[in-house]
C-alpha cells in the first residue's frame, strides 16, 4: 500500500487513523503491519463501505474535513469497490532495519540468505539477477535507480521491485537518491568471491 505523505505524516503524529481507497480487491490484510515511509502501521481493519455509509467522523479520522472532501481526493480504477481502512501507529524500530544493521554474520547466516536469493533468482523470469544486482549497488552507491537498471539492461519498475526484495532481506537501504548496501549487504558480499 502506497502512504502519501500526507497521510504518512498524519499516522506518525497520531492524528489521522483512517484512510479511504478505491482497489478492485483488497491491498492490505487486517492485522498485518506496513511500512510508511515515517515509520510502520498496523492495519486494523479493511472493511468494505458505500459512500453514503461514511460518516464525518470517518472523514475526519481520514484527515479531512467532509465527506465530501474526503471523496473527492479518491483515486484508483472507476470500477473498483471502496476500502475503509482503520490504522494505528506501531512505535518502535523497523525490524527491518534492526535486520540491515546486523552485519554479524557466520556461515550459517550466509548460507541463510544464499538460500532466499537463490529462491528469488529461481522464482524470476528473467533469471538470476541477484548477485548482479547487489554488485551493482555495492559498486555505485547514490546512483538514480534508472542508471543502476540501464546498466544491468532492465527496466525501472522491475529493477525498483527487485531491490525492494533484497531490502526485505536487509541487504539494500534506500538514500535520497538511488540505494546502497546495508551494514548486512556489506558483510555478506565480504562473505562472497
Amino acid at each position: 500500500m502506497l502512504f502519501e505523505r500526507r497521510l504518512r505524516d498524519g499516522i506518525a503524529e497520531g492524528t489521522i487513523t483512517a484512510a479511504l481507497r478505491r482497489w478492485r480487491r483488497p491491498q492490505v490484510v487486517a492485522g498485518r503491519t506496513y511500512r510508511t515511509g515515517a515509520g510502520l502501521v498496523e492495519v486494523t481493519a479493511a472493511d468494505p463501505v458505500r459512500p453514503e455509509d461514511l460518516t464525518p467522523a470517518d472523514a475526519r479520522a481520514a484527515g479531512f474535513e467532509s465527506v465530501a472532501t474526503l471523496l473527492a481526493q479518491l483515486h484508483g480504477p472507476a470500477d473498483g469497490h471502496l476500502y475503509l481502512l482503520r490504522l494505528r501507529r506501531v512505535d518502535g524500530p523497523d525490524p527491518r532495519a534492526a535486520l540491515a544493521a546486523d552485519d554479524r554474520l557466520d556461515e550459517a547466516g550466509v548460507a541463510a540468505i544464499d538460500l532466499r536469493l537463490a529462491r528469488l533468482d529461481h522464482a524470476s523470469t528473467r533469471g538470476p539477477w541477484t548477485a548482479a544486482a547487489l554488485h551493482a549497488i555495492a559498486d555505485h552507491p547514490g546512483v538514480r535507480a534508472g542508471d543502476l537498471a540501464a546498466t544491468l539492461g532492465r527496466d525501472v519498475p522491475s529493477f525498483k521491485a527487485d531491490v525492494r526484495k533484497l531490502k526485505a532481506l536487509g541487504l539494500t537501504e534506500s538514500l535520497e537518491v538511488g540505494y546502497r548496501l546495508s551494514p548486512r549487504g556489506a558483510a555478506y558480499i565480504a562473505h562472497r568471491p
